[in-house]
């Protein structure tokens, strides 16, 4: 749990933050002040997941954490503690964003983000992020964390959403009036749309991937309750 708050944290403290940099530094320039964006949160995913995975898994994703636990990767009852320690270290790292910068604590996002397309656009970033990891994660899962962050990057600029696909993200990208806000107003379609996009890659690679479940431990990447990559192999369901 504290992996898993750690990591959303900094997470968090990398998107905010890189934001506010990348803003103040592109003179007006958005296209400038997205790229540092996409740029830094990419990076800082390759870095959290290879750091925390081990550990916890390195989810930093209510989406992801539901899904993998509906695929057995994940025991229910740790499912609680998850969620809860994604949420509270996104709020964190808002705050750690905006205390290196000067700002407020927290303050309401203005930063509108509404209508069908932003909330399709979800849709599409959380579906394609848990195809990602549910791919890679079936017999590649040495390059998870490279796969998701180059994904994360690319979807930050073909949606136009700019590709939030965590709810834990969007809840507290809310508190932030920032270059990487969102209207609290919008949150609940952001969020409603991330788990319905994760819920439809995870059914689609069920079907595509009949075994699915004996891969489930390894999404995002392997890791064992005393952080040593390590997990017990019974009831894989697969014989290994």
């Amino acid at each position: 749990m504290v992996a898993e708050a750690v990591g959303t944290c900094f997470l968090l403290a990398a998107v905010v933050g890189s934001g506010v940099m990348g803003e103040r530094l592109a003179g007006g320039n958005v296209a400038v002040a997205l790229l540092a964006n996409t740029l830094a949160t990419g990076a800082a995913l390759v870095a959290l997941i290879l750091t925390f995975g081990p550990v916890s898994g390195a989810h930093f994703n209510p989406a992801v954490t539901l899904c993998d636990a509906s695929q057995g990767g994940l025991a229910w009852r740790e499912v609680p503690g998850y969620v809860v320690a994604q949420v509270l270290g996104a709020f964190a790292g808002v705050a750690a964003a905006h205390m290196m910068f000067g700002l407020p604590l927290y303050t309401a996002s203005r930063h509108e983000r509404a209508g069908g397309a932003q909330l399709f656009s979800e849709f599409v970033a959380t579906f394609g992020l848990m195809s990602v990891i549910w791919g890679c994660a079936r017999a590649r899962t040495a390059v998870v964390p490279f796969a998701v962050a180059a994904y994360v990057f690319a979807a930050a600029w073909f949606t136009s959403s700019t590709s939030f696909a965590n709810p834990a993200v969007t809840l507290a990208r809310a508190a932030s009036d920032t270059f990487a806000g969102i209207r609290p107003a919008d949150a609940p379609g952001f969020v409603a749309a991330q788990f319905a996009g994760a819920a439809a890659a995870t059914v689609l690679f069920r079907w595509l991937a009949p075994a699915l479940r004996g891969d489930a431990e390894a999404v995002v990447v392997p890791h064992g309750e005393g952080g040593d990559g390590v997990r017990p192999t019974e009831g894989r369901g697969d014989g290994r």
